[in-house]
């Protein structure tokens, strides 16, 4: 990590995740969003994938209608994403991230110049990996990499998730 981001870093872990957008209802970065103990469902259609998050209702696209990546999209919190298939693996590019999005639950942080790939393998029926590699020039010395395996339960529902309405303890979450 670079001085900047290891400060950031020590600062939320030293205050144990006070300032955690999830205490605030804001949604989870990328990869972060698949770390919830929460399910997802992967939808997927002829020109668009989109991911449901059950946490904080949040939703994901991932355009796969052969569109590049926008040199300076708006910045959201999942960023702007496109996908394509390399044989049996789904490749997902991203960049436009917001600033202040954690990548994972330990609060490491991402810059402007934020890029993540995933690569979506199924093993089998049942196992799903997704290898996330960061490319991050002003916030990591070099990209790193981690694989997050699932178990994949199809038949399983999103229910409905209102982080505002069981948002009830908002002091404690948040140290405020």
């Amino acid at each position: 990590m670079l001085p900047w981001a290891q400060n950031v870093y020590n600062q939320r872990r030293a205050t144990e995740g006070k300032d955690d957008p999830h205490g605030y209802c804001i949604p989870s970065g990328v990869p972060r969003s698949y770390t919830p103990p929460y399910p997802f469902k992967i939808v997927t259609t002829p020109k668009l994938v989109i991911i449901l998050f059950e946490a904080v209702q949040g939703y994901r696209q991932i355009f796969v209608d052969d569109r590049a990546l926008p040199r300076d999209p708006n910045p959201t919190w999942t960023g702007y994403s496109v996908g394509r298939w390399e044989g049996d693996t789904f490749v997902v590019e991203t960049s436009g991230f917001k600033e202040g999005a954690w990548l994972d639950n330990e609060g490491h942080p991402g810059s402007d110049a934020l890029h993540v790939t995933e690569r979506f393998h199924r093993k089998n029926f049942g196992h799903m990996d997704v290898e996330v590699t960061i490319n991050d020039p002003k916030a990591y010395a070099k990209p790193w990499t981690v694989t997050l395996p699932f178990s994949l339960f199809p038949d399983d529902e999103i229910i409905e998730y209102i982080c505002n309405e069981n948002n009830r303890d908002l002091p404690h979450l948040v140290g405020k």
